[in-house]
């Protein structure tokens, strides 16, 4: 059985290897919702999505691979 996603959480855009810490909040490069933030990523050249991470509640933080399997899901919101 597949995992219900939340596309409507609110995630924030990092800079991968950007060395989270105490200051973490100050290096978020934008926030908005887990759809919209793997839209943007996916949509980006190849080599280009590994400059960023998307970090969920609870400091998990998805890379490029993980991004690219949640925007190839069924229930992914293709449609902004």
């Amino acid at each position: 059985m597949t995992k219900l996603i939340d596309w409507q959480e609110t995630v924030a855009l990092h800079l991968a290897n950007d060395g989270g810490g105490l200051l973490d909040e100050l290096k978020t490069v934008r926030r908005g919702t887990l759809a919209d933030l793997v839209r943007y990523i996916a949509l980006l050249d190849a080599p280009e999505r590994e400059r960023y991470e998307i970090e969920r509640v609870g400091d998990h933080r998805m890379k490029a691979d993980e991004i690219m399997e949640l925007y190839a899901r069924a229930d992914f919101p293709h449609a902004a």
